[in-house]
């Protein structure tokens, strides 16, 4: 899908001040959250396996770049997954509110660790969010993507472009970096931004192909770092992708009319996570609760706001 000006998505360098410090974040985690109703069961640790250097097909691996831990690298916990409905919040920039009394949270990949550990030890789940479709010139990895892979800006967002996705042999290594911190950090999942450059005028000749090679290849990089991973827009391409992720993350399918290709996730039993910008609370309480979506209501610069309606 094409990006909608000042839309799908609101960059902003708060964000990293948000990430970098969270100095003022607020609250103890509320009342918590009951474990049964977010958490699996702890399996014993074991190996990831290598992926093979041959193997080329599914985007697993494009040329020579593997996407698993080195070997004997032990992540030690079962992979959680989402389930349909769950309240969740998503916040990326502002001071980060721990109180919001909801099972899953989703936070910059560059909080500081013991964010996510406050989180956890008050029941919640945590989703890590890391652009892996552009490069942000204010983070502190951007000089590790080099010029010739970096594109055209995105809209209305000058200090962030597009990545050219069929270059793994030089996006790969900084991109894998990151879920390795997501990994340490003990995030439980990943939702990776800006999966849809192929349909966007990113500077490059991407086909459809180009980046379903890509997005497996993501999804696979995080399964194998013990993340569980979310299909985050990219409409076009749902049923191609659903049975390589784990949920989905979706931006304005209300306002594009686009929910119903989520149809695929949805029969599937997985969650959609879902959010709506431009509507009133009014409108956007006419029209949830979508079956099987988790929805809320939120600003652009997804703040701590969020607004719910009863029985969705």
């Amino acid at each position: 899908m094409a990006v909608v000006p000042g839309g799908r998505r609101f960059r902003m360098a708060a964000l990293l001040a948000l990430a970098l410090a969270c100095a003022s974040c607020t609250g103890a985690g509320g009342e918590g959250v009951p474990q049964e109703s977010v958490t699996e069961g702890p399996v014993p640790e074991e190996s990831v396996p290598e992926a093979s250097a041959t193997e080329q097909s599914g985007g697993t691996v494009t040329e020579g770049i593997e996407t698993a831990l080195p070997r004997g690298t032990r992540v030690g916990r079962a992979r959680w997954k989402p389930r349909p409905g769950v309240a969740w919040q998503w916040q990326l920039s502002g001071d980060l509110d721990l109180t919001v009394d909801v099972p899953v949270y989703d936070v910059d990949w560059q909080v500081p660790r013991d964010v996510v550990d406050r989180l956890h030890r008050d029941g919640r789940r945590v989703i890590c969010y890391v652009s892996v479709g552009t490069v942000e010139e204010y983070r502190d990895d951007a000089g590790d993507f080099p010029a010739e892979v970096q594109g055209r800006p995105l809209a209305d967002w000058p200090d962030e472009r597009w990545l050219d996705v069929r270059r793994l042999d030089l996006i790969g290594p900084p991109l894998l970096r990151r879920l390795d911190v997501c990994r340490e950090k003990g995030f439980d999942a990943v939702e990776p931004d800006n999966v849809d450059a192929y349909s966007n005028a990113s500077g490059f000749p991407l086909t459809a192909e180009d980046q379903l090679r890509f997005n497996r290849w993501i999804a696979r990089a995080a399964h194998e770092r013990g993340m569980s991973v979310g299909l985050k827009n990219d409409v076009d391409q749902i049923a191609e992708l659903e049975p390589d992720f784990d949920f989905a993350v979706n931006e304005q399918c209300l306002q594009y009319e686009e929910c119903g290709a989520y149809e695929p996730f949805v029969r599937a039993g997985k969650a959609v996570l879902h959010v709506e910008y431009e509507m009133s609370p009014e409108e956007f309480c006419a029209a949830v609760p979508v079956p099987g979506f988790s929805s809320m209501l939120k600003r652009y610069d997804l703040d701590a706001y969020r607004h719910v309606c009863p029985g969705s």
